[in-house]
């Protein structure tokens, strides 16, 4: 694939957040971009605002006729998209250049510098940190992100073509694609059991990861994962680490040490021992790569999050309101344990959407555990995403494991009428799935009421 030889980017699925991200790559490199989505979203309309013709019917004669030149044309799908779909059987059989998302990001990558984040929770809001600080001491990095930065409003930071820093995404095992120079793992923690036969499976896999480095790069593993690496940890004996934390004004603050000494007085925005562990990796990646420290702390000071990572909708002193898109009983963990650090004597209500009826199904133990630490709970149906429902896995069956006096099945149509009836002070939506619909609708009942 040579990626100078193609004029023009046809995208099935184009609204995902991976693929919308490279969309904009192209687009802003001169390429005639367009494709198919499912439904209209917030992205597709950005994309739409850039001039890119998107249509949500998987039909044929919806092809803008340009893109059906297969000399010029390169097609873009993730595996999200069922072999059954019409336009990728008609790309697939008459002799189009036909790629998935992770082949066409490690031909990208390919000529650069890459750094690349991996681990089965933490990429999105690590990626978002690296590229953010590589961006403001001046790198020319390109960044593609796995949600919109608040910082950027976008899922992609363009600043130069020399330097790449990606998501290296477990599913599917698409990170084995890339070739990085450095490149880190945050956890490999059970998930996508969809995929993988079983756990030891996805380990495998990271380390198959890990043999994907160039010749002379480096590996970063956060401190007690089962592989050879750089560390990185929170007051341990890691390589990197911050050290002596504090809470002031609802921040971290701390001190950076590194292989070469201990820099002071650090500043990070987001809440929870789980954020400041990606800002740490963070840091130690541009560290590595030359960034100097007295630029590393501005710019970590001046990160400003992930949308739907511990999101603030609403925060006043009797009210607040969080989104955030955990989807594994760890990521939910890390969200209770953040919301406890921040407001230890508020009660909390958590809405949660499960996402995929195989994690649900896999996971349902964790997943009572981790939703019975909160104080009340409002669950809605299984959001499907790409399978079929699996039978007796269902959000009722899913309740009764949860050990709570306070809690109910939910819908989306009587969500706000269930969160008034709460006295809760903090509300919590999470998931992966199209819970993030909700939060729009959410913050305007309760800001008017608060």
């Amino acid at each position: 694939m040579r990626l100078s030889a193609i004029n023009k980017v046809y995208f099935i699925g184009i609204g995902g957040i991976g693929m919308s991200a490279l969309a904009r790559y192209f687009v802003a490199n001169g390429k005639s971009v367009s494709g198919y989505d499912k439904t209209p979203s917030d992205i597709t309309k950005a994309l739409q605002d850039l001039g890119v013709y998107i249509h949500f019917n998987d039909d044929i004669i919806n092809i803008d006729p340009k893109f059906l030149n297969k000399d010029d044309t390169l097609v873009v799908y993730t595996p999200a998209i069922p072999k059954s779909h019409s336009e990728l059987h008609y790309f697939k059989t008459n002799g189009f250049n036909v790629h998935k998302r992770s082949v066409v990001l490690g031909e990208i990558t390919k000529q650069t510098k890459c750094l690349a984040v991996a681990g089965t929770h933490g990429k999105t809001t690590t990626t978002s940190i690296l590229g953010h600080l590589l961006q403001v001491c001046g790198a020319p990095v390109t960044a593609f992100l796995g949600g919109i930065s608040e910082n950027y409003n976008s899922n992609v930071i363009l600043n130069g073509t020399d330097v790449t820093v990606v998501e290296a995404d477990e599913f599917d095992r698409s990170f084995l694609t890339l070739s990085p120079d450095l490149a880190c793992i945050t956890s490999m923690d059970a998930d996508h059991l969809d995929i993988y036969v079983d756990a030891s499976e996805l380990i495998k896999s990271f380390k198959d990861f890990a043999e994907c480095i160039k010749p002379n790069g480096k590996l970063f593993i956060k401190n007690g994962l089962p592989l050879a690496g750089i560390t990185y940890g929170i007051e341990d004996d890691s390589d990197y680490s911050a050290n002596n934390v504090k809470i002031e004004n609802g921040c971290y603050v701390f001190d950076f040490k590194t292989p070469n000494g201990l820099s002071r007085d650090f500043k990070f925005n987001l809440p929870g021992r789980h954020n400041l562990s990606n800002a740490i990796i963070a840091l130690a990646m541009a560290d590595d790569f030359g960034c100097p420290h007295n630029q590393l702390a501005k710019a970590l000071a001046s990160y400003k999050g992930v949308k739907r990572r511990f999101t603030y909708q609403i925060k006043t002193d009797d009210f607040v309101f969080i989104d955030d898109y955990a989807h594994h009983p760890e990521e939910i963990n890390a969200v209770h344990q953040a919301v406890r650090e921040m407001y230890p004597e508020k009660k909390v209500l958590a809405i949660f959407q499960p996402h995929l009826f195989s994690r649900t199904r896999d996971f349902a133990d964790e997943f009572a555990e981790s939703l019975s630490q909160f104080d009340e709970l409002l669950l809605l149906d299984i959001y499907p995403a790409r399978e079929l429902p699996i039978e007796g896995v269902t959000s009722s069956w899913l309740l009764d494991k949860v050990k709570s006096e306070h809690k109910k099945l939910a819908s989306k149509s009587n969500l706000i009428d269930d969160i008034k009836k709460s006295r809760a002070q903090i509300i919590l939506t999470i998931g992966a799935g199209d819970i993030g619909e909700e939060v729009k609708y959410i913050k305007k009942a309760f800001s008017v009421a608060n």
